[in-house]
């Protein structure tokens, strides 16, 4: 066992122009650990995937998996890097004119060796595990309700067994009850697939569910971490408002006047 974050985030800062959106990010991630992020819109939540993923590069900071530092990497070692990633994207991101099946098996596809038919096998047997028939994969996304979408996209997301996973607001748009069941499914598939996991999310019921631990980011930087048991007597008045839903409080929603 090994001391080594799986993730880890040094003094990472981010802006575009005059908008600075990330001010010193400062993470840990343990192997196999699922972390989420909580914040309100606009607090740098979906940046930090990104430049953890490699889509943006951070102005300054450190951004190492497995202790190696990624933040310039580029052509075939970011294509290594981002190899090791499954993402849940929050619309669900599924092709339309794709059947389900290679929608599933997109990734998996592109593995030197592998068939048609094998590819087609392995996103059969990940439908599956989501708790989805096999004819599901010969029809098209868009004759899917939204919890289907959303658990097509899931089983995308971990076909190829990716060593890190994300996940971004995984139960918007869904009834409470199928949301729960995306939660359930969410934390069933990551602990077999042995992965570890971040998540980006407003739904606190969510947080509680998948989360190991739960970190707050606000105005660009990470102001309280702890276990979600922790949560509710955390001591950080900007915590408490934003887990209860508050308008009053530390936190102040810019509203334009009419």
């Amino acid at each position: 066992m090994t001391d080594v974050p799986k993730i880890e985030l040094r003094g990472v800062t981010k802006s575009f122009d005059d908008k600075h959106v990330l001010r010193g990010m400062d993470l840990k991630v343990a192997r196999g650990e699922s972390v989420v992020i909580i914040g309100g819109s606009g607090t740098g939540k979906s940046v930090t995937l990104k430049c953890i993923l490699g889509l943006l590069r951070p102005d300054d900071g450190a951004i190492k998996i497995d202790g190696q530092d990624t933040t310039r990497l580029r052509g075939a070692q970011l294509d290594a890097h981002q190899a090791k990633f499954g993402m849940l994207f929050q619309g669900g991101a599924l092709f339309d004119s794709l059947p389900v099946w290679r929608n599933v098996a997109f990734k998996v596809a592109q593995q030197p060796g592998v068939s048609r038919k094998e590819a087609k096998r392995i996103a059969v047997d990940v439908l599956a595990s989501v708790g989805l028939s096999p004819d599901v994969g010969d029809i098209h996304p868009a004759e899917l309700s939204g919890g289907m979408q959303k658990r097509v996209a899931l089983a995308r997301a971990i076909a190829a067994k990716p060593e890190i996973i994300f996940f971004d607001e995984p139960t918007t748009g869904l009834d409470p009850i199928m949301a729960d069941v995306i939660n359930e499914l969410i934390v069933k598939c990551v602990r077999e697939v042995g992965a570890t996991a971040i998540s980006i999310t407003h739904d606190m019921a969510s947080a509680r569910k998948i989360a190991d631990r739960i970190a707050m980011l606000y105005e660009g930087r990470i102001i309280w971490q702890g276990s979600k048991k922790e949560i509710d007597n955390s001591g950080n008045p900007y915590v408490d408002q934003f887990i209860h839903g508050r308008a009053e409080g530390p936190i102040k929603m810019q509203v334009r006047k009419l």
